[in-house]
């Protein structure tokens, strides 16, 4: 932030406007004009302080209402970037993350964060059909786009359809694309809902506790053998679900 413009301070003191809705104003001039572009990083609220001559308080305050005005993005632990448009999928498409994500011209990354074989629960048997006591593979990988989070993957899997599936690295395909080749999809059964996320999955998806998750569950066959149950949770602020009828 360019704190050596003459008389910014006094522009702020002279203002009618509230200081927040000043610090407000100065940033979105400048991601209006082009000069902080989409992922750029904004100054902190330290820098703010800083230079703008506010408070922590005002500053918290414009920073907090631009995100949720979905002007920026804030990354716990990380910093504030001004938003770029969000990433979208059809709403009654299964389609792989990495595809859309590369449509939209950005770098799609994948960390496992587990990948293993454990009893099925209950809620799992009656998903996959599976018997009681059956063994299920289950992996949990984080999705990111340009580096920045946007989905949590939880999915569990038959291993009858998909007996290699632990051994997979995930790193140049996704348990998407891969069960899709392994077993053409059939038929389809979504649930899609607004949710706040758990602790774990924040610290995964780097936002706060109160940020709004889209969440869909979603299962799948092929003919008529259940293939996988998943769980893909997104932040509310980086993705959304388009529909056309």
């Amino acid at each position: 932030m360019d704190s050596s413009k003459p008389g910014l301070h006094d522009t702020f003191s002279r203002s009618a406007q509230p200081l927040y809705a000043n610090v407000k104003n100065y940033v979105r001039e400048r991601i209006e004009s082009g000069e902080w572009p989409p992922n750029h990083r904004i100054p902190s609220e330290n820098e703010i302080v800083t230079e703008l001559g506010v408070s922590r308080m005002t500053a918290n305050r414009a920073l907090r209402e631009l995100a949720t005005e979905g002007a920026i993005l804030r990354v716990q632990g990380v910093g504030s970037f001004v938003a770029s448009r969000k990433g979208s999928a059809p709403l009654l498409g299964v389609k792989n993350i990495a595809d859309e994500i590369r449509e939209r011209g950005h770098v799609h990354s994948a960390k496992i964060v587990m990948i293993q074989e454990e009893a099925a629960t209950p809620d799992v048997v009656d998903a996959l059909g599976l018997p009681v006591g059956s063994a299920v593979f289950h992996s949990i990988i984080t999705h990111c786009e340009n580096d920045l989070p946007i989905q949590i993957e939880d999915r569990f899997v038959n291993p009858s359809v998909a007996p290699l599936y632990v051994r997979q690295s995930f790193q140049n395909t996704t348990p998407n694309a891969y069960l899709t080749e392994l077993a053409p999809i059939s038929h389809v059964d979504q649930v899609v809902e607004a949710v706040t996320a758990q602790p774990w999955e924040c610290r995964l998806l780097s936002i706060s506790s109160i940020e709004p998750c889209l969440m869909i569950k979603r299962r799948t066959w092929t003919q008529d053998i259940p293939v996988t149950s998943v769980r893909l949770l997104y932040p509310g602020s980086r993705y959304r679900l388009e529909g056309r009828s």
